[in-house]
């Protein structure tokens, strides 16, 4: 994509497709920008200003059709293409995330278990065995990996990181409590559960929403 997108936008459009999901299950057939503005608590003319970056797909007077917005928006996040996935480090955090089964239905599949515990060797979570690292390099020269997600203690993850970087793996869902965001050569989507949590308790403290 020629056109530089701010992360700003980037981090709404899943809310979009989300939100057109929703009204797509209800049988929403079309709706304007100041409707869904309203569902989503998000000004119209942001929502316009943000659709607008990738070709804006509204027609004045009529709004915007959902199912075509909605496949559109898929199209833009790389939806409608399959993306192989392994999870790197299988304990509990692990495991929640290959259970997770809607991961399947957005085209991310997870094709790899690995951890450096040898007691987990083999252990069998959602008809996947556990491989040890070492096997790693043979598994990512062997199949196509995609994306890499370290659910792993943080004194290991930027080492881990890096060595995948050198196996040719350079999407990285980071669940370690340590930004990765100075390796290069990666393209990183750090998510700190705890943040998340603290903004929650802020705002019940304040009784404020997001």
């Amino acid at each position: 994509m020629e056109k530089d997108i701010s992360q700003a936008v980037i981090r709404r459009m899943p809310r979009y497709y989300r939100y057109l999901g929703d009204l797509l299950d209800a049988g929403v057939e079309r709706i304007s920008s100041n409707d869904l503005s309203k569902k989503m608590h998000v000004t119209a003319s942001q929502i316009r200003q943000d659709l607008n970056n990738f070709g804006g797909f509204g027609q004045q007077g009529y709004g915007y059709n959902v199912k075509y917005l909605y496949d559109e928006i898929g199209k833009i996040l790389g939806l409608t293409e399959t993306h192989n996935m392994i999870v790197v480090g299988v304990g509990n955090l692990g495991q929640a995330v290959t259970n997770y089964v809607k991961f399947d239905k957005l085209g991310f599949k997870i094709i790899g278990l690995f951890d450096s515990n040898p007691e987990k060797e083999g252990q069998d979570v959602r008809g996947m065995k556990i491989m040890m690292m070492e096997d790693l390099p043979k598994f990512v020269k062997e199949n196509k990996v995609d994306i890499a997600a370290l659910t792993l203690p943080r004194a290991y993850a930027e080492k881990t990181a890096r060595d995948l970087v050198n196996l040719g793996i350079t999407s990285i869902w980071n669940f370690a409590h340590v930004d990765l965001d100075d390796i290069d050569g990666i393209v990183v989507e750090n998510v700190h559960l705890s943040d998340s949590l603290m903004r929650l308790s802020y705002n019940a403290l304040n009784n404020k929403n997001i």
